[in-house]
C-alpha cells in the first residue's frame, strides 16, 4: 500500500437539474490543482435525493456517466459518484466507481430510505463493493447504508482485511447532522479501516436543508478533516498507508472480530 489522497467535494445541488450540476462539478473539477488519487461527490450528484425516475433517472450510457468517464480521464483519477439509473429490471440508486480508463465498477444502494418511500420507487442492491486504488482495498456505501453496521462490517483473514477505506456518499440532512457524525467515527472504529464521508448542503426540491459536515477520518476514529457546515468545499485529503497498518500491528482486534454470514 501507499499512501492515499483523497479530494471530498461537499457541494449544494440543483434539484433535478442535472445539466447544472454537470457544468457546477465541471467547475469544480477544474479548480482541483494538486494530485489525487480518489474523488468523492455527494449522493445523486446530478440530481439532488429526488425519488423522481422520469425526470432524473438515465441509462448507463446517459450523459451524466460520459460525464464521469471523460473527468476521469482528463484528471487521471478514480471518481465515485451516484446517480439515479433506469434499466430492464428496474431502477437504481447506483454508485458508480469510474476510472481514468474508462472502465467502471458500480454498487446499488442497499439500504433504501423508507421515509422518502424511496424503496417504493427503486430496487435494492444486493451485493457488496470492494475496489482497489493504490492498494487500498475500498468499501463504498451510500447514505443510509451508514446505519446498518453488519452490512460494512469488515473482516480478517490470515492476517488480511477486507477493506482498509470506508467511503460514504450522502444527501445526509442536517437535522440529523450529530448522527451522521457519529455514525462516521463508529464505522471506522470497530472496523479497524479509514472514512470518508461527503455529503452536500444547501436545501433540497422539498425545503431540507442539509449542512454538509464531510469529514475524512483515521481507523482510530479521529478526524483528519472536517468540512465547514454549510460551506463549499474541497479537500484533499492524506490518508497514511503506514499509520494504518501499524495501529492494526499494535490493535490486534480484528483477530478477535465474530464470524458471520450475511443473508443478502
Amino acid at each position: 500500500m501507499q499512501d492515499l489522497r483523497v479530494t471530498l467535494v461537499q457541494t449544494n445541488l440543483f434539484w433535478e437539474e442535472t445539466q447544472k450540476n454537470l457544468g457546477h462539478f465541471d467547475q469544480m473539477i477544474g479548480s482541483i490543482s494538486e494530485p489525487t488519487d480518489l474523488i468523492l461527490f455527494p449522493e445523486t450528484f446530478n440530481t439532488g435525493f429526488s425519488i423522481n425516475p422520469a425526470t432524473c433517472a438515465e441509462s448507463m450510457d446517459g450523459p451524466s456517466m460520459q460525464f464521469l468517464r471523460t473527468k476521469a480521464r482528463e484528471k487521471d483519477t478514480v471518481i465515485m459518484a451516484t446517480l439515479l439509473i433506469s434499466g430492464e429490471n428496474g431502477c437504481y440508486n447506483r454508485l458508480v466507481c469510474m476510472y481514468p480508463d474508462g472502465r467502471f465498477e458500480t454498487y446499488d444502494k442497499r439500504h433504501l430510505f423508507r421515509l422518502s418511500e424511496e424503496q417504493k420507487i427503486f430496487k435494492a442492491g444486493h451485493h457488496q463493493l470492494i475496489i482497489e486504488v493504490k492498494g487500498w482495498k475500498i468499501s463504498p456505501v451510500i447514505c443510509y447504508d451508514l446505519r446498518f453496521p453488519v452490512w460494512s462490517k469488515n473482516t480478517w483473514s490470515e492476517g488480511k482485511y477486507a477493506y482498509d477505506l470506508l467511503v460514504c456518499l450522502a444527501n445526509w440532512p442536517a437535522s440529523r447532522a450529530h448522527i451522521w457524525k457519529i455514525l462516521l467515527a463508529a464505522r471506522g472504529i470497530e472496523n479497524q479501516a479509514c472514512v470518508a464521508g461527503v455529503n452536500r448542503i444547501g436545501d433540497d426540491g422539498h425545503g431540507t436543508w442539509h449542512s454538509g459536515d464531510s469529514m475524512a477520518l483515521d481507523s482510530r476514529g479521529r478526524v483528519v478533516y472536517a468540512a465547514k457546515e454549510g460551506m463549499e468545499e474541497i479537500e484533499t485529503v492524506t490518508f497514511s498507508a503506514e499509520d494504518l497498518q501499524l495501529f492494526r500491528d499494535s490493535f490486534t482486534v480484528g483477530m478477535d472480530w465474530d464470524h458471520f454470514t450475511l443473508q443478502k
